[in-house]
This record gives structure tokens, sequence and C-alpha cells, in this order.
């Protein structure tokens, strides 16, 4: 089939855009060019929260029920104008990742033509790579609980949250839970802010055990909700606020909503009110503005007690994960099964440069890996 394209002109950039009439959720017959809409009319709200972070894309080229992929480094015939920032790997060999930086108009133009429709940066910047700037509790329901149990959970992080001094913001994920956010914009590291989130997940699943699990066993999350402290590192991303979703068949959006919004679906056990469209969400910012500026500007500080609390946990949970690793140690011997080392592979026809490696085990049945890097 022929590639239609087509130039547009979006601020002082020529952009090819191509199969603008492509069907990408099925639901409302939303296009590719409707996507673009989308990204253009909301790119005001948007752009402020994407600015100088790194960004993985989640592209989907058939639409939200064809093949997806996770793209973090930037593909081959990415344009010399979009700005990009490489990030070292993590553990293993090879060049720097470079991630690209959606901070003008035009680049969101681009990312949305390659069918990208989640939007996924880190919670840090490109200038401090290992200084968040907000903390993340994703709350995440198991099988059998919605996101009215993840807005009963997010309302006692709220109350957890006040309590240590501390505001916190909330929007809804475009699924079936929803993100808080505690600004902080000050010196911290990811070293404190992840044992932060998991000792509030953790007395919250406490007090809870009903509702609320912290572990990361989705065996573990059958009608409870799962809040998910481990996406406060510096590997891990988090959908955008104003990112489309694409989970079901209709586009629905990650949006900021109020407390009083939330307590008020809870109450009227309304869920739908919960869940927002490209065209209710445009709607929305034009009457009220950014509900979630503060979680960029706003600077917050944690005290020095829960400084001395966080510099114990890391102490505590290095030895433990030696004793842990320790009968692992004890059994293997690399002398007689090492391991091989990656093998570059040629680019993807995405345009990644994505590597992967075949792994023989000499165990007590042989079999192999295939391992392909991903994200």
């Amino acid at each position: 089939m022929a590639r239609k394209t087509e130039q547009v002109t979006v601020g002082r950039r020529r952009i090819e855009v191509s199969n603008l009439d492509k069907l990408l959720y099925p639901g409302g017959k939303f296009t590719k060019a409707n996507v673009i809409d989308y990204y253009i009319t909301i790119s005001r709200y948007l752009l402020p929260h994407l600015r100088n972070r790194p960004v993985t894309l989640k592209r989907f080229p058939e639409g939200v029920f064809g093949e997806a992929f996770y793209e973090k480094d930037a593909p081959a015939f990415t344009p010399d104008w979009v700005k990009t920032v490489p990030v070292p790997r993590r553990e293993t060999p090879g060049p720097d990742i470079q991630y690209i930086l959606i901070n003008d108009l035009p680049t969101l133009v681009w990312v949305a033509n390659l069918a990208t429709l989640e939007i996924h940066p880190f919670l840090h910047t490109a200038a401090q790579i290992n200084r968040p700037t907000a903390v993340v509790f994703d709350c995440d329901p198991g099988e059998g609980a919605n996101i009215l149990d993840s807005a009963r959970v997010a309302l006692m992080l709220r109350e957890v949250l006040q309590g240590l001094g501390l505001d916190s913001y909330v929007k809804v994920s475009g699924s079936k839970g929803l993100q808080v956010y505690v600004p902080l914009n000050s010196p911290v590291t990811y070293d404190e802010t992840q044992p932060f989130a998991e000792g509030i997940a953790r007395l919250l699943a406490q007090q809870e055990p009903k509702l609320v699990v912290w572990q990361m066993p989705k065996r573990m999350r059958t009608k409870k909700v799962f809040i998910d402290w481990s996406q406060n590192v510096e590997y891990k991303t988090t959908v955008s606020v104003y990112s489309l979703r694409a989970k079901t068949h209709r586009p629905y959006v990650s949006l900021p909503v109020t407390w009083d919004e939330l307590s008020n679906a809870l109450k009227s056990k309304d869920a739908e009110a919960l869940f927002f469209t490209p065209e209710a969400a445009t709607k929305r910012v034009k009457q009220l503005g950014d509900l979630f500026k503060p979680v960029r500007t706003q600077v917050q500080r944690f005290s020095g007690e829960l400084r001395r609390y966080f510099q114990q946990q890391r102490v505590q949970t290095s030895k433990r994960s030696s004793a842990a690793l320790k009968p692992y140690a004890d059994k293997r011997d690399f002398q007689k099964t090492a391991e091989p080392k990656p093998v570059v592979a040629r680019r993807s026809r995405q345009g990644s440069r994505r590597r992967f490696v075949i792994q023989k085990h000499a165990a007590s049945h042989l079999h192999y890996d295939f391992r392909l890097e991903m994200h």
C-alpha cells in the first residue's frame, strides 16, 4: 500500500506527515490526524511538563490493537533539529542511549506522526539524571479492583503525606489506575525518594491489608490496589500528564483531577467521571488551566528526620541484598557456565539500536534464551 505523505508547517519547521487517515483507535474513528490535532491543541499545557526531560515513546504503527513497542533510543531517521540527550546504559556495555527531548511543538508533531500514542518522561531532567523533581505513587488496581478502589488508596496517600507536611496532586492514568505526585523541585536524590515511597506503601499495606499491597508479585494483587513505589528510580518512566493512553478501543487521556472530584466520584460510585476523552480534556484545560502546574513549580523538602530514615533504609536494604544473593553466588561456577558477551544486532526497521543475545544454559536440561533489548 502506498504511503501517503504531505508537508505541514509547524512554527518554522516543515514536517513530513504520513497516512493521516489511518485509524489508530476504532472507537470514535480516531485517526492519526486526530492524534496530531490533539497533541497540537494540548501542547500549551503538555510541553512545560516535558521540557528537558528524556522521554520514552510508546508507538502503535498499526493502531491501538496492533503491535506496539517502546522506543527510548532516537530512531536513525530522527531529524537533526530534534534535540536529543545521551544517557549512559545501565550495567550493559554499549553506546549511550540518545533520548529525545520534546521541548517544542514541531518535535511533538514529529513524534505524534510516528504513531506515538503514549509519552513517558522520567522524573528527572537531562541536566541532573539522579535528581528527581517529584515522588510518584502509581496506584494500580489488580484483577477484581477498579479505578474507584485506586481513588480510595489515593485519598489515603494524601492523608499520610499531609501528616508529613507534604502537598500532593493526583491524575487519572487514562486507564483503570491513577498516580499521586509529590512535587519536590529541591536537592534530593533517588536514593532518598525511593525508600520514602516504599515506606509509605508498606505503611498503607499494613493499615489496609484487604485493599492495599506493596509487593511486586501480581498474584498478590487480586481485588487490591498495588502502590507501585518502584517508579522512583532513574531508569523508569511514568506516563505523562496530558498524554493519550492506548488501553482500549477509545482514546482516553491521563489528566489531573482535584481531590474533591476524586472524593465525589468515590461517594457517587461514578467511575466514568474519572475517564476523559481528548475532546473532554481539551475543553477542561481551557476552563480550569493546568491543575498539575504545582508539580513542576512547587518547592518542598524532606525533613532531617526523614533523611536519617532514608540512610537507615539504604543500609538495611544493602545488607538484605547481600545476604539474599550469597546462596546463589556460592552455587554458581562461572568457569563452567560463563555467560556470553552481548552481540550487537543490526538496527531494527523502526530505526532503533536494539541489541540481542542468544544464551546457552549449561544446566540440568539444556536450553537457550533469546534476549532482546527493549527498554
